[in-house]
């Protein structure tokens, strides 16, 4: 046949073509089709194939006009003329006009009237004829709408009998309102020879229509009653594998046909492709080749083809073949680092021997670096810096919230919706093996019921291991030693043991103020300025204004509230030079309460070391030092001892222990024994809402005991740490740079330390050396001398109650 129905591939515009004149409006391009009849509501495929049915079908496609279609009286002739067609058809709308990649040519069209030809007007390069529409009746009687409804169940019965029935052509039949509609669309699907539908198509009472379609009916009805006892009495069924192999096989010749296969051809073609220059390892290859062979057998419509499509994207897209070795220019490198960030000496020289090591020894392991430190203090700046200084691609991991084992490893392939791990996502955003993967936030990882991905990063962060990294989405393994893992945490604690050990532990502490007003000046005030859009001639920034913000607006480790801060003074003179009434505006320190309120902070040291009782402790908290004040009172009572601030029990006991050690040197510090018997003691940490836990303030609560029952006032300008013995020694705590810096930045010019601490001063930065003095302390001797004022006549004998 060279017209008959089918499906068409994808849409294109209709080719150029055909006669150059118009059709005039009076008359209908004819369409001749051979064993095809269209029914009036029914949307069907068509296949042209002669010259003159493409040339009709292009000059209605370019005027934008519908096709009457006719079927020959005899389909074996090969070019029809007026006398070859039946006087009886549908006017069809074309929706789509495809070219197949064979060259043949489809139509997609909807009918929508029946018409009947009055004169033939031509026949080349088509056929025109004059028409008359036919119109269909809308009565509507009893007997009509009875019939209807016989008709519709009888539908429904033969669509019930038939298999593989489409949805959509059962709820047509069901939800067809019109007699007429409803004998139209079963005609157009019954089984029944063309010339019989174009019997029924010619029938314009719509009675006689229905009549004719229900006798068709009823006698395709008792066929299929009989067909299916048949079946049932023979059970000769196919079982479930062999229909789909069949239908499939069908679904393949209709496609072939319709010239569709090529596609799939040309797509299993460009993936072998793919696989090839992948570069992929023999085992990897070898795997890829076995799924592609499995699509190939495989329909695009098997449930399982989507699947195996994504799997063998996802190893054409990773980067299995290693880059070239970017040559490492330390000097570069390092003057990268200073742009990027300032002070961190001791980071920036540990970067800088990593990136000597990677130099010298490209093939080696690398060691995994861990930056720790509170948050704002450049963790993950640093892991770009070192990016640009190796020449490589950057990749962030966010591990914080993690609690699921296969978000690291990935899922396995049987699940629906399955994916590779953050790992294996990472690579291949980075697209290359050797990329710089920052693992941020590694400490916040949680373990759940689906498992505990701290335990799956052990493989990833070992580079014994991670050579053979296998995700279980991909099922083979992936070669991760030459990616440079970063990690950044907050917290060691919350790290297990074994994950800890295998990376190397970089500790980043608080930035001093002057190393904060640096930071400022530098980076903090230009990046604000660009980004609320004034430039550095429009708004100019003072350092003593920026030396106030960090003192009296901001206290923390890092800089992200100072950015803030600066962020919001420069906004608010902002409006003003958007309104044009300023050009240029100085922020200076008299303004700064304008611009963001009265001071947040202030200096509690001198306020609250003025009377006897009280002494500064330095604490050690997730975000960097703090100092910590220990105020202690004693009330009339029966020697009870009291300790609220909500204390941790290892706190309280460091409390107990500071009060046995008052009682058994009270003669030799002066203190009437008699006076524990008839005072309460009271010990309170102010901020009681925080919880606090920890040895190390045990000297300063020493201290605070000793000054108020001896009346002797604790110097201001001091703050101390250390943990305290029986014995009265003095023992080492942690923290020391946090605590240093806190003291520095706090105002104080003198702290005490223990003395076995003394290996911790090199940490100390610079800046934080000059500004303190520092005692350091091997019993608590040593810091009731260097703590305490001297005592006065007036402090002999001391209150019974000193007030704080």
């Amino acid at each position: 046949m060279a017209d008959a129905g089918g499906n068409g591939g994808a849409a294109t515009n209709a080719p150029a073509g055909g006669t150059n004149g118009s059709v005039p409006e009076d008359q209908l391009i004819i369409l001749p089709v051979r064993n095809f009849v269209l029914f009036p509501g029914v949307v069907m495929p068509v296949a042209v194939g002669r010259q003159v049915s493409i040339a009709a079908a292009q000059q209605a496609v370019r005027e934008g006009r519908p096709v009457g279609m006719l079927m020959q009286r005899d389909p074996s002739v090969e070019e029809p003329g007026a006398q070859d067609l039946h006087r009886m058809g549908v006017i069809a709308n074309i929706l789509r006009y495809v070219t197949a990649p064979d060259g043949t040519h489809h139509l997609v069209c909807q009918g929508e009237q029946r018409f009947h030809v009055d004169q033939f007007v031509r026949e080349k390069p088509f056929i025109t004829a004059r028409v008359t529409r036919v119109e269909e009746s809308e009565e509507s009687t009893s007997d009509i709408e009875a019939r209807f409804v016989h008709l519709q169940n009888q539908a429904g019965e033969v669509l019930e009998l038939l298999p593989q029935v489409p949805p959509e052509l059962m709820a047509a039949v069901r939800g067809a309102n019109s007699p007429s509609g409803l004998a139209d669309l079963v005609a157009a699907y019954m089984d029944i020879s063309p010339d019989e539908k174009q019997e029924l198509l010619e029938t314009v009472d719509v009675v006689a229509r229905m009549n004719k379609v229900s006798r068709v009916l009823a006698h395709r009805i008792e066929v299929l009653r009989l067909s299916q006892e048949i079946s049932q009495q023979t059970k000769a069924s196919l079982d479930e594998r062999q229909r789909e192999v069949l239908l499939r096989e069908q679904m393949a010749a209709i496609q072939k046909q319709l010239g569709e296969d090529e596609g799939n051809s040309q797509e299993i073609s460009d993936l072998e492709k793919a696989i090839e220059d992948a570069g992929m390892p023999d085992d990897v290859a070898q795997m890829a080749r076995k799924e592609l062979g499995r699509l190939r057998r495989m329909s695009e419509a098997g449930p399982e083809y989507g699947m195996i499509r994504t799997y063998l994207d996802w190893l054409i897209a990773l980067p299995w073949k290693l880059p070239d070795e970017a040559p490492i220019d330390i000097a570069e490198a390092r003057r990268i680092l200073d742009e990027d960030h300032f002070g961190l000496p001791k980071i920036k020289q540990r970067i800088i021997e990593y990136l000597a090591v990677r130099k010298l020894a490209p093939n080696g392991k690398a060691p995994i670096l861990c930056f720790a430190g509170p948050p704002g203090v450049g963790k993950t700046s640093l892991g770009q810096s070192i990016a640009r200084a190796l020449g490589r691609k950057f990749v962030r991991v966010s591990l914080g919230g993690v609690h699921d084992e296969a978000e690291i490893r990935g899922h396995r392939r049987t699940y629906i919706g399955a994916l590779p791990g953050n790992i294996i996502q990472g690579i291949r955003k980075a697209g290359t093996r050797d990329c710089v993967m920052m693992l941020d936030e590694i400490d916040k990882m949680g373990s759940g019921i689906q498992g505990d991905p701290s335990a799956a990063m052990l493989e990833v962060l070992d580079p014994e291991q991670n050579g053979t990294f296998r995700d279980n989405y991909l099922g083979v393994p992936f070669d991760l030693s030459r990616v440079v893992f970063i990690a950044t945490a907050n917290m060691l604690d919350t790290i297990p043991g074994p994950l800890r050990d295998r990376m190397e532990i970089i500790s980043l502490s608080g930035y001093t103020d002057s190393e904060k007003l640096e930071i400022a000046k530098r980076y903090l005030v230009r990046r604000q300025l660009e980004a609320n859009g004034v430039g550095a001639a429009q708004v100019e920034v003072e350092d003593d204004a920026l030396k106030a913000i960090i003192r009296a607006y901001t206290r923390e480790a890092g800089v992200r509230n100072l950015e803030r801060e600066i962020g919001r003074a420069i906004r608010h003179v902002a409006v003003g030079i958007a309104e044009g009434s300023v050009e240029h505006a100085r922020i200076g320190v008299d303004g700064l309460s304008e611009l963001l309120g009265p001071p947040v902070f202030e200096d509690e040291v001198a306020l609250r070391v003025s009377v006897p009782g009280v002494a500064t402790g330095l604490a050690w908290t997730p975000v960097g030092g703090d100092i910590l004040f220990i105020e202690a009172t004693r009330v009339p009572g029966r020697g009870g001892f009291i300790l609220t601030g909500q204390l941790g029990d290892v706190m309280k006991e460091s409390a107990q222990a500071a009060m046995s050690l008052v009682k058994s040197r009270a003669a030799e510090l002066g203190i009437d024994p008699e006076l524990f018997a008839r005072t309460d003691v009271h010990v309170h940490v102010p901020a009681g809402a925080t919880p606090k836990d920890g040895p190390s303030a045990g000297v300063a609560m020493f201290t605070a005991l000793v000054s108020l029952l001896t009346g002797r006032t604790v110097r201001k300008d001091t703050a101390m740490t250390g943990e305290i013995s029986l014995r009265g020694l003095v023992l080492p705590v942690g923290g020391i740079k946090e605590k240093v810096v806190a003291a520095a930045r706090a105002g104080l010019t003198r702290v005490m330390l223990p003395a076995r601490n003394r290996r911790d001063y090199e940490d100390i930065p610079q800046d934080a050396r000059d500004r303190l003095e520092f005692v350091w302390l091997e019993k608590v001797d040593d810091a009731i001398a260097n703590a305490l004022e001297p005592a006065t006549p007036e402090t002999d004998a001391p209150p019974l109650r000193a007030a704080v």
